[in-house]
């Protein structure tokens, strides 16, 4: 990977596309943005696989996030809440449950940071 200072903001390219990172929301992605975009999205990728190996029947997952920042200078991430919600035919809440802990455990990027972000998560099935 290669990052370039461009003004005020850092390029990068990779497969997909260019990414713009900025501490400035004028400018590109702001860096805590990306570190909670990847913790859901390694989660969710996850999930959807643990689920698609358990041939649960589901329609659609949405995943919505809470966080707290520590509003100090440093301004870090401590917490972060994922809240799964799954739209599906004949799902059984603690099979969900039972495969959300799964997920969890083998994110790699929750397991990246698990010593120093309060990760929790939870699933309910959405109507």
């Amino acid at each position: 990977m290669e990052f370039k200072l461009k003004g005020n903001k850092i390029e990068t390219e990779f497969e997909y596309g260019k990414l713009d990172i900025s501490a400035n929301s004028e400018y590109g992605f702001r860096p805590f943005q990306l570190m909670i975009a990847s913790i859901a999205a390694c989660s969710g990728s996850v999930f959807k696989k643990v689920l698609d190996k358990k041939r649960m029947d589901y329609e659609d997952i949405t995943i919505s996030v809470d966080y707290k920042r520590s509003g100090d200078q440093i301004n870090r991430i401590e917490k972060i809440h994922l809240s799964f919600f799954v739209k599906g035919q004949n799902l059984d809440q603690k099979q969900l449950e039972k495969s959300l802990a799964l997920s969890h455990k083998y994110c790699s990027m929750v397991q990246s940071v698990k010593e120093s972000i309060d990760i929790t998560v939870s699933v309910e099935i959405k109507e």
